[in-house]
């Protein structure tokens, strides 16, 4: 790969990071699809790939099995390396404009049941600081649906806690209000007025402003994403709950709840941020097994004991 290439690179970083908002594990994910296409073109520059070329890139991946949602993910992030070329005016025409990838299967989101989340929360040590944050955060998660990113973005200007009320800037930068319940605004509160006094010691986290992010970490920097994930797997693997939880899986969990407890589709969608309704719906398909489930094993007829 030649300097040029490098900093194509390095600018559609940027492009995902900012403009898109994607977050740190996307914009990773996208970039490494980039970079191995671009190693595949050997002595062909990406800006001299036509429609074709790529095509052929696909066709050679396929040799490797990758699960079609690898293969989608590869073609998303070749489309949008290209459309990010076409608007920076390297190159005249975009070669992936028609570029399609394989369907994904169609499975639905894993979720945790409220009883599930409860055992996280109240398994988590809050014995320190960090502790305490780390509860908070999964509180809000649990509360807002929130992605993660959403949530490590937060600011202290992002808080209307009179009102019980947080914006956030999602996907594309699109802003939205979410709501969050007494229990998760209390916690937050003690986190505000004295945990988060006490992560970074030593370390000057200067005056807060509307700016200041909300939630640090032990050198009073925005906490990233992957501390959460950390902190979540350290729980889940203590208490041996015998489920893969991610900071995804309470956004799943709380809109599934919603559904479950009557919520309009569109409240849920407007919570969630999601652009179209069709991505809320999977949730009522959700709702829908996990009653047979309950009545399959509960209902004297209905295949349980």
């Amino acid at each position: 790969m030649n300097t040029t290439e490098k900093e194509y690179i390095e600018g559609f970083k940027a492009y995902l990071s900012v403009e898109k908002n994607f977050s740190e594990h996307t914009v990773d994910a996208y970039s490494s699809d980039i970079i191995s296409f671009i190693l595949w073109l050997d002595n062909t520059s990406c800006i001299n790939a036509d429609f074709n070329k790529l095509r052929e890139y696909l066709h050679f991946i396929q040799r490797f099995d990758y699960k079609k949602t690898t293969v989608a993910r590869k073609t998303a992030s070749i489309r949008t390396f290209y459309k990010y070329l076409f608007r920076e005016r390297y190159i005249d025409s975009n070669p992936a404009l028609s570029l399609s990838a394989p369907k994904r299967p169609k499975s639905l989101p894993k979720f945790l049941t409220p009883d599930e989340i409860e055992k996280i929360l109240n398994n988590i040590k809050i014995d320190t600081p960090a502790g305490f944050r780390n509860r908070v955060i999964l509180e809000l998660l649990w509360a807002t649906g929130m992605r993660v990113s959403e949530l490590s973005n937060l600011n202290f200007g992002d808080l209307n806690l009179e009102e019980n009320e947080i914006k956030v800037f999602g996907k594309g930068a699109k802003e939205r209000i979410v709501l969050i319940s007494q229990r998760a605004k209390d916690y937050l509160l003690q986190y505000i007025n004295t945990a988060r006094k006490l992560i970074a010691p030593g370390y000057n986290t200067g005056e807060i402003t509307e700016n200041t992010p909300l939630f640090i970490n032990s050198t009073g920097f925005r906490l990233q994403n992957k501390t959460i994930r950390k902190a979540i797997n350290e729980v889940v693997e203590r208490i041996e709950l015998p489920k893969k939880v991610t900071p995804h899986v309470f956004r799943h969990s709380f809109a599934t709840k919603l559904i479950e407890n009557g919520a309009d589709l569109r409240v849920v969608q407007e919570l969630l941020g999601h652009a179209g309704i069709s991505n809320t719906q999977i949730y009522t398909h959700i709702s829908m097994k996990h009653m047979k489930d309950v009545y399959e094993s509960a209902h004297p007829h209905g295949g349980g004991k």
